[in-house]
């Protein structure tokens, strides 16, 4: 009885006009010979109201059948919506409409400047501006950049104080990392491989590189997934490659490690890495090469020497404030 009573609540309204406009189209076709396209959305309809009350993977779907796919049309809508008609050109992050539009006008090559003012709110709080001057500086006549490596690197290298984050071959396709790569070597600062290796990809422009090294190791590690010195140095030794930089941690994943899954490690990035083909690709947890803060002080050493002088730095996530006191401390030797 309570079953009766739920199917005949206003929440199956929709499904119960649909399938009584079926039955009653089906009769008008079978007098008349006539209402086909209608009695064929009727049946759709409720086909889909059925699937909608037997299915148990949406609980809004079942409490109200047809009309619940408003809500996810809605969904799918939304972020058109308020990017069309209602957010300011100014609005949204981490990248406005303008800067957007600035960004696909270059890459075209066409006129990106807007004459006739500007449309910002020069009047809002913290809004920034450059003031008039009888004598303003000149331009500095080189980029800003800053020499890393002190006395014991033999290779030091002049940084740009802006760069190409760490974003590895497999999270980005092959020509995302050429296009990179091309533009570091065009604007003269360096690409970061990400923990995924200097592959033949980061190569092909010439573009500065920084070599980053996780707990991997891939493309200087032994077939059990331990560092390889001997692979270390060879690759190390290309002049494109201008700086290492050991990543300690999975930043998003603390003791969890990252994933490449199987279905992604093509042949081209299992050679990069050095690992199986179509085999899920792991970066442990933590490196195996070093266990304490002496110890990465020990093999930040032994990566410098190995690349023959080469500024070796490192990156991590701090969650313990003493291991990262430990990284500064002032050992006996």
């Amino acid at each position: 009885m309570k079953m009766l009573e739920g199917m005949f609540s206003a929440r199956y309204f929709v499904f119960l006009l649909a399938a009584g406009g079926g039955v009653m189209l089906a009769v008008f076709a079978v007098i008349d010979g006539g209402w086909t396209s209608a009695l064929t959305v009727a049946l759709a309809l409720t086909a889909l109201g059925v699937h909608d009350i037997v299915q148990t993977r949406h609980s809004l779907l079942r409490n109200d059948p047809i009309v619940g796919h408003v809500r996810f049309i809605l969904e799918e809508l939304r972020g058109v919506v308020r990017q069309y008609f209602l957010e300011g050109d100014d609005e949204n992050v981490p990248f406005s409409r303008n800067n957007r539009s600035v960004v696909y006008q270059r890459a075209k090559e066409e006129l990106d400047k807007r004459p006739f003012g500007t449309k910002l709110d020069v009047y809002a709080p913290a809004f920034e501006w450059l003031n008039h001057s009888i004598a303003p500086k000149l331009p500095a006549p080189q980029p800003d950049r800053v020499m890393v490596g002190g006395p014991d690197c033999s290779c030091p290298y002049s940084v740009s104080r802006l760069n190409i984050l760490a974003m590895n071959f497999g999270a980005l396709g092959a020509n995302a990392i050429r296009a990179l790569n091309r533009g570091a070597r065009m604007g003269g600062f360096a690409q970061d491989t990400g923990e995924g290796g200097c592959t033949v990809r980061h190569l092909e422009d010439g573009g500065d590189l920084i070599w980053e090294i996780g707990s991997g190791c891939f493309g200087c590690r032994t077939p059990d997934g331990r560092f390889s010195p001997e692979r270390f140095a060879e690759r190390a030794a290309l002049e494109q490659i201008r700086m290492v930089e050991i990543k300690l941690s999975q930043g998003a994943k603390p003791g969890h490690g990252g994933v490449l899954p199987g279905a992604k490690v093509t042949p081209e990035i299992a050679a990069a890495r050095g690992g199986p083909v179509d085999v899920d690709c792991v970066s442990p947890p933590s490196h195996s090469a070093f266990r304490t803060p002496l110890d990465l002080m020990r093999f930040i050493g032994e990566l410098r020497t190995l690349s023959e002088g080469k500024p070796v730095g490192f990156k991590l996530c701090i969650g313990l404030e003493w291991e990262f006191i430990a990284l500064g401390a002032d050992y006996p030797v």
